[in-house]
C-alpha cells in the first residue's frame, strides 16, 4: 500500500454509469440522499453484528448513528456514519469496480433507453446508489477507517473517468461522504441541498424508518437569540412491526425502494405476523420487473433477517427458497440467537416451519392478485416461478395453478392449465404441448399440423425450464401432460386407422430401405399420424430426452451420448409417394440414399434443429436443383 496520492481509473462500466449520473438522466435527483443514508444504515448494521459475533474487535459501539452536516458558505453536504468503514482495498472494489454481473446488459439498455422513467428502473435495478451522488455535486470525498484497524482512507472525484485514493493516519472510525454540490437549478431539479427543510423532508419522505438515528445540528431560535441544537430527523419505527392499518402505502413502497435498492414501486406488499412457539413478523415485496441478475449464480436473494431488531444478515437464503429469490424483505424473528450462523439456520427446525409459511403466503398473494398485475408479474418471474415445479414437491399443485403458457388457442393471451382442461374436446384425455426457442419456431413446426387440422389446442413452452418440469410433473388434474413431438398420436378415427394399417402395408419395403440408408442417424422410419403438409418430421420416442434438453445439459459440460430418433414420413405427400414409386421401380440406390439424406435433413431444419454435415447437405440439394433446370 502507497503512503502517497495515487490517480486511478474507474472501471470501463463504472466510468459509463458515472457520465450517466453526472448527465443527470434521472431528475428525481433527491434520491442520492436517500442512497448515502441507506449506505450508513447497512454500515451501522454490520457493525453491530460484527461486535456481537466478535468480542474481541475494538470498535466503539456506544452511539451508532448517521450524521448529516451542511456548510452553507463552502456548498457542502456531508452524511457521517461511525459503522464498519472499509479498507482502502474495499474501497477500490466498491466503489472503483463494478463488480456484478449484468453490467454489460444494464448499460446496453440504457443506452437505448430515451425516456427517463425507464432509466431509473434501469438504474434501480442495478443498485449503484453511491454514483447518484454525482448527479448534485461537482466533487465527491469519501473517508473512511474500518472498525478495528488504525489507518483510513481518504477516495476523491468528479467523476470524470479518474479517482484519488490516499491513506490517512486520522480517520474517525465509519465512513463519511462529502458533497461539494452543483449551483442550484431548479429547472433541472437541482435543489438547495444546504437547505435545513429541503433536509428534514428528503429524510421525512424516504428514510423515516431507519433504525438508527439520524441526526443533524440546526439553528434554534430563541428569546436569546438563535442557538444550534442537535435534532434527530427520523422516527426510526420499525414497519414490519407495526399493524399494516397504521401504515400507509407510501411508507411501504419507501421502505421497498431502502430493502431492494430499487427506484421502482414494489407490484405487492406482503405484511403477516406469526404467532405461538416461534414468533416473528415479515414485510416482503414483490418487485414490478427482474433484477438483470435474476439468473446469475452469484445474484443477490433479498430476504434480511433480523433478531429482535437486530440485523443478521442480508440475502437469508434460509428463508426463501431458489425460485422465490426475487421476494424482497425483512423477517424480523423473536427467538434466536444474535450470533446464529448461516448453517445453522439451513437446519433450525423454526426456521423451517417460518420458510414453509412464508412460501404459502407468497403464493397465497400471487394467487390472489388482479389480472393485470399477475400478468405484469408472470412476464417478469414466470421461468423462475416454474422452477419451483422443480424444487418444491410440496407446494406443485398451487404452482401448476400459478402457471401461464402460451397457446395455439390464443395468439395473444396466455393461457391457465385449468382453462386449457376446461376447453378440451370430448374424449380428449391428454394436455398437448410443444417446447422450442420461440413460438414462431413451435408453431411454424411440423409436429403441429394434425393437432392444428383435428381443432386440438396445444400449448406453447419456450422457457428452458419448461423441457423439465413437464416432464417431472407429468400430469395435471389427472390428465398427462403430451409432447407433440415424442411417441406416436393418436388422433385417427377408427376409418383413419384402417387407412394407416393399408398404407404400412404399401410402405413396407421403402421404410425398410430408408431405416438402413439412414441407421447412423435415426432409430427407425415410420409413417406419420401427425402430418398433413410437411413430407416428413423428426420425433423422439416416447420417454427420450428432446434435443432441447440434451443441448442444454451439454452447454453445462456434461457428457450426453447421442440419442437416435424416428423419422416419419406423410404417406400423402407427393414427394413421399414419388420416393416409394422410385424405389418399387428399383431406381439408382445411390440416388435414393441421398433422397432420404435430403429428406432426413429438410425434416431436422423445419423443426429448428441442426444438421450434422451442413456441407454435404447444400452439396447434395445443388447437385438436385441444376439436374432439375
Amino acid at each position: 500500500m502507497s503512503d502517497g496520492v495515487e490517480t486511478l481509473e474507474f472501471q470501463a462500466e463504472a466510468r459509463q454509469l458515472l457520465q450517466l449520473m453526472v448527465h443527470s438522466i434521472y431528475s428525481n435527483k433527491d434520491v442520492f440522499l436517500r442512497e448515502l443514508i441507506s449506505n450508513a444504515s447497512d454500515a451501522l448494521d454490520k457493525l453491530r453484528l460484527e461486535s456481537l459475533v466478535d468480542k474481541e474487535l475494538s470498535a466503539d459501539t456506544s452511539d451508532l448513528h448517521i450524521e448529516i452536516e451542511v456548510d452553507k458558505d463552502a456548498r457542502t453536504l456531508t452524511v457521517r456514519d461511525n459503522g464498519i468503514g472499509m479498507t482502502r482495498d474495499e474501497v477500490v472494489r466498491l466503489i472503483g469496480t463494478i463488480a456484478k454481473s449484468g453490467t454489460a446488459e444494464l448499460l446496453r439498455k440504457l443506452r437505448e433507453s430515451s425516456d427517463a422513467a425507464a432509466s431509473q428502473e434501469l438504474i434501480g435495478q442495478f443498485g449503484v446508489g453511491f454514483y447518484a451522488t454525482f448527479m448534485v455535486a461537482d466533487r465527491v470525498t469519501l473517508l473512511t477507517r474500518r472498525a478495528g484497524q488504525s489507518g483510513g482512507t481518504r477516495w476523491e472525484s468528479t467523476g470524470e473517468g479518474t479517482y484519488s485514493i490516499e491513506e490517512v493516519g486520522d480517520a474517525p472510525q465509519g465512513t463519511s461522504v462529502t458533497l461539494h454540490l452543483k449551483p442550484v437549478d431548479t429547472e433541472d431539479n437541482l435543489h438547495d441541498y444546504t437547505a435545513e427543510w429541503t433536509i428534514r423532508e428528503i429524510v421525512k419522505r424516504y428514510s423515516d424508518f431507519i433504525s438508527w438515528p439520524i441526526r443533524m445540528t440546526v439553528d434554534k431560535p430563541g428569546e436569546d437569540g438563535t442557538t444550534r441544537e442537535e435534532q434527530t430527523l427520523n422516527s426510526m419505527k420499525a414497519l414490519w412491526a407495526r399493524s399494516r392499518d397504521e401504515v400507509d402505502e407510501a411508507e411501504y413502497k419507501e421502505f421497498y425502494r431502502h430493502v431492494a435498492h430499487d427506484w421502482a414501486d414494489p407490484l405487492e406488499t406482503v405484511h403477516m405476523r406469526g404467532e405461538g412457539t416461534f414468533e416473528y413478523e415479515a414485510l416482503l415485496f414483490l418487485p414490478s420487473h427482474a433484477p438483470l441478475d435474476l439468473f446469475s449464480p452469484q445474484g443477490r436473494r433479498g430476504v434480511q433477517l433480523y433478531v429482535k431488531r437486530v440485523f443478521i444478515m442480508d440475502d437469508c437464503d434460509a428463508l426463501m427458497p431458489n425460485y422465490l429469490r426475487f421476494v424482497k424483505g425483512v423477517v424480523d424473528a423473536h427467538d434466536l440467537s444474535l450470533n446464529i450462523s448461516r448453517e445453522i439456520l439451513q437446519q433450525d427446525r423454526q426456521i423451517r416451519a417460518v420458510r414453509r409459511r412464508l412460501v404459502k403466503k407468497v403464493l397465497a398473494t400471487l394467487k390472489d392478485m388482479s389480472a393485470e398485475s399477475y400478468r405484469t408479474f408472470w412476464t417478469e418471474f414466470g421461468a423462475v416461478v416454474k422452477e419451483g415445479l422443480l424444487e418444491d414437491p410440496d407446494n406443485t399443485e398451487t404452482l401448476l395453478e400459478l402457471v401461464r403458457a402460451a397457446s395455439t388457442h390464443d395468439p395473444a393471451e396466455p393461457t391457465t392449465l385449468r382453462a386449457y382442461v376446461e376447453r378440451m374436446k370430448d374424449g380428449q384425455t391428454e394436455i398437448y404441448y410443444a417446447t422450442g426457442e420461440n413460438r414462431a419456431t413451435i408453431e411454424n413446426s411440423p409436429h403441429l399440423e394434425a393437432f392444428r387440422a383435428k381443432g386440438y389446442e396445444v400449448l406453447i413452452l419456450t422457457d428452458p425450464v419448461d423441457e423439465v418440469w413437464v416432464e417431472r410433473v407429468g400430469a395435471y388434474d389427472g390428465k398427462t401432460l403430451r409432447s407433440v413431438a415424442k411417441g406416436q398420436v393418436d388422433l385417427e378415427t377408427e376409418e383413419e386407422k384402417e387407412k394407416a394399417e393399408a398404407e404400412r402395408q404399401e410402405y413396407a419395403d421403402l421404410l425398410a430401405f430408408l431405416g438402413g440408408a439412414l441407421a447412423d442417424s435415426v432409430k427407425e422410419v415410420r409413417l406419420s399420424t401427425r402430418l398433413t403438409t410437411s413430407p416428413a418430421c423428426v420425433v423422439g420416442d416416447a420417454h427420450d430426452m428432446t434435443p432441447t434438453l440434451e443441448k442444454m445439459y451439454r452447454a453445462m459440460g456434461q457428457e450426453m451420448p447421442q440419442v437416435k430418433r424416428i423419422l416419419e414420413l406423410n404417406p400423402a405427400h407427393p414427394l413421399v409417394t414419388g420416393l416409394r414409386k422410385a424405389h418399387g421401380e428399383g431406381g439408382d440406390t445411390a440416388a435414393l440414399t441421398e433422397t432420404a439424406e435430403l429428406l432426413y435433413g429438410m425434416a431436422l431444419l423445419a423443426e429448428g434443429g441442426e444438421l450434422a454435415d451442413p456441407a454435404r447437405f447444400t452439396r447434395i440439394l445443388a447437385d438436385r436443383l441444376a439436374r432439375g433446370l
